[in-house]
């Protein structure tokens, strides 16, 4: 860490020596291009073939590269420069782009092409997503760590919003073509935006775990999986996202539910998407100017049973409005449980550790996320649409009550700093 004698850190984003300004701007056409690739993706494969099950195919995809590369990824992100990993996977999202814009013109016979990329698309993601969480604690101080994981998710969320929405009128303006092209390009931008990064709080090479350097692959892997189930607080802040969206998620059957259900073409879709951002926005703006510092947990687990409630609302919704209304409501409760998440996580992971815990956490956000949308759609397939999601959003409820028992110490944390100190003393 590099030396300072300034009493209190300078503000996030006026700091001249940070580059967490540059990181969000890089981060915004990433995310913007991420965004706009699963609409279109999930539309064109849909439109394609109007079979549930291939939505279920899109996300089994990119979940299968993830599992497997797992164990590489964290290992690297903790061994390497994060940036640099980062950065790679990025430029690789950019030739995923540039493929799917090629089978856009296969037609139907260009499905089997798509999910070759999405696998391709999926290994990258396994790269991205840890480094991406590991990265942002050397770019600012601890102090300001919590306003930053603020700070950086509103602006996501920002992007989010008008990235779903930009993918479906340039879906129904352009087709598929001039969508991945724009992807392509948003990719390539943000890659050369993140080396301008200034990484200026990494901890030394040297401070790593006794005997590390002689531990093969395996047993620093192992290091990292010993940390999180030896922390029931860890533990249980990752597995709670994991089962609660990949069970109760519904955002792989919003192309059905355009669809079939309300009835509106591309650029509803886009913005369906777009409301579950909105209300991450408004929720991480809320945070941003008045952050909450105790009963975390419990707020947390609170925000999930919230996200839960909604998604059964959107499941029974027949009407555009309520529909946009419940995801935003699902979005808000998301944010504060993403910004819990992420506080809790950082402030108990040492960064010597972070790549690898960040991996399992990735893994768990991948498995609710392309697991469930592989849930989400065989389930929709065999049940129906509209069932499939009232089971969800009752399991989410299910979850969070199971929870508050199987990790009373998850329930009782107060502030952040208790993860830290919880950490330390073990």
């Amino acid at each position: 860490m590099p030396a300072t004698t300034h009493s209190a850190p300078p503000p996030l984003l006026r700091d001249q020596q940070s580059g967490f300004l540059v990181f969000l701007i890089a981060r915004v056409f990433a995310v913007g291009a991420t965004q706009i690739q699963a609409v279109v993706v999930a539309w064109q494969v849909y439109d394609l073939t109007r079979n549930p099950m291939a939505l279920a195919f899109v996300g089994l995809a990119q979940f299968i590269p993830m599992l497997l590369l797992l164990l590489p990824a964290g290992e690297l992100i903790d061994r390497l420069p994060r940036k640099k990993v980062l950065a790679t996977s990025w430029a690789l999202g950019s030739v995923c782009s540039a493929l799917l814009l090629w089978l856009s013109g296969h037609g139907h016979a260009g499905v089997a092409g798509i999910y070759a990329v999405l696998v391709l698309y999926g290994a990258t993601r396994a790269f991205s997503g840890p480094s991406l969480q590991s990265l942002l604690p050397q770019l600012v101080p601890m102090a300001l760590l919590p306003k930053a994981i603020a700070t950086n998710s509103v602006v996501m969320r920002c992007s989010a919003i008008g990235a779903p929405m930009l993918g479906g009128f340039l879906y129904a303006a352009g087709g598929a073509v001039w969508t991945y092209a724009v992807c392509m390009l948003a990719f390539a931008i943000g890659t050369v935006l993140l080396l301008r990064v200034k990484v200026l709080y990494a901890a030394p090479k040297a401070a790593t775990e006794p005997g590390a350097a002689r531990d093969t692959i395996w047993q620093r892997f192992g290091a990292g999986i010993r940390f999180i189930f030896g922390r029931p607080m860890v533990l249980g802040t990752i597995s709670l996202d994991l089962f609660a969206v990949l069970l109760g998620g519904v955002v792989a059957l919003l192309p059905i539910y355009a669809h079939e259900v309300l009835h509106t073409g591309p650029e509803g879709l886009g913005l369906l998407r777009s409301a579950m951002a909105m209300g991450e926005v408004c929720a991480g703006l809320y945070l941003s100017s008045r952050p909450f510092g105790t009963q975390v947990g419990r707020r947390m687990m609170l925000a999930v049973a919230v996200f839960g409630i909604a998604n059964l609302v959107f499941s029974l919704s027949h009407w555009l409005w309520l529909s946009c209304l419940a995801l935003a409501v699902a979005g808000a409760a998301d944010m504060v449980s993403v910004y819990v998440r992420g506080s809790l996580l950082q402030f108990a992971t040492p960064d010597n550790m972070r790549g690898r815990v960040n991996a399992v956490n990735m893994l768990f956000i991948g498995s609710s996320n392309e697991l469930g949308e592989f849930r989400a759609g065989s389930s929709a397939a065999l049940l129906g649409a509209v069932p499939a999601a009232v089971a969800g959003g009752l399991c989410s409820l299910a979850v969070v009550a199971l929870w508050t028992r199987l990790f009373p110490s998850l329930w009782k944390v107060n502030r952040f700093e208790d993860a830290q100190h919880q950490s330390a003393g073990r």
